[in-house]
């Protein structure tokens, strides 16, 4: 279910920050001029790989905490990306056979493969709409028409590795709240961001290289991340760098810096 046909011109006349992240993961999703950029990126952080997975595995973890322990089978997710597999309905539906989730992204090159994002158990549903987090409202009304989200029921909102895309002007902080509103009591926000918090000189190096390459940015420290879960209940251990929060192995997260990563995460229980 798309809200376009999928045969819509890509723009490859500039760097995309989907396909440079596709890159990053070693994907083959992407074209020459988002390798370009991403090696460019990558030169002035060499850890913006391990981040890449980093936030992939944060976004596994975070899943299936809220499946598992607070019994969400509902999730929209923004900023999709190129599908890398396992994709969060895949958790999802392994821990929940009957989830159901919604994708959305405003990036063709996604709606190309968007078929991959829509293989669900039977007992599940899977849909993917074409939209963009800064018109919030035109977003939620594609969601509301897929018919797959029952809106009288908790839904988890998915916004891993966006928000710092969304810079000051867009009103980022709106975004947010006008996504949660209409999600009942028991929702949940799981997000991650980019800080400059760990290591500044090179996290503003980065920030200059997506902005050149046409994919502006505004990474935010801790106190600013922390805006976007006002009113909700954070998750044990609150906002913290993503590899930090719930990790599968204590020891492979002691292994990784702060400054490597530089990404924060959390998750909050709306009231």
């Amino acid at each position: 279910m798309t809200t376009r046909q999928a045969g819509q011109d890509l723009d490859t006349s500039k760097a995309h920050s989907a396909r440079m992240y596709d890159y990053f993961l070693g994907g083959k999703d992407h074209f020459e001029i988002d390798k370009k950029a991403a090696l460019v990126a990558a030169e002035a952080h060499p850890g913006i790989y391990v981040t890449a997975r980093e936030n992939r595995a944060f976004m596994h973890r975070a899943t299936r905490v809220l499946a598992q322990e607070y019994g969400i089978r509902q999730w929209l997710d923004i900023g999709t990306g190129i599908p890398t597999e396992p994709n969060l309905h895949q958790i999802a539906q392994s821990v929940a056979r009957d989830a159901r989730v919604v994708y959305a992204d405003n990036d063709p090159l996604v709606l190309k493969y968007a078929e991959r994002l829509m293989r669900s158990t039977t007992q599940g549903r899977t849909a993917y709409v074409q939209a963009s987090v800064t018109d919030p409202d035109a977003l939620m009304g594609a969601v509301e028409d897929a018919g797959v989200l029952d809106f009288d029921q908790p839904i988890a909102l998915s916004l891993n590795a966006l928000m710092h895309f969304i810079t000051d002007p867009h009103d980022p902080y709106a975004i947010v709240r006008r996504l949660l509103d209409p999600l009942p009591a028991g929702s949940a926000l799981a997000m991650n961001h980019c800080t400059p918090d760990f290591d500044p000189v090179t996290w503003n190096k980065v920030a200059e290289v997506y902005t050149k390459s046409g994919s502006p940015v505004q990474f935010r420290s801790h106190s600013e991340v922390g805006r976007f879960f006002d009113g909700l209940d954070l998750v044990d251990p609150g906002i913290c760098c993503c590899h930090r929060w719930r990790p599968e192995s204590v020891t492979g997260a002691a292994e990784i810096t702060d400054a490597q990563i530089s990404l924060l995460a959390g998750v909050g229980i709306k009231r």
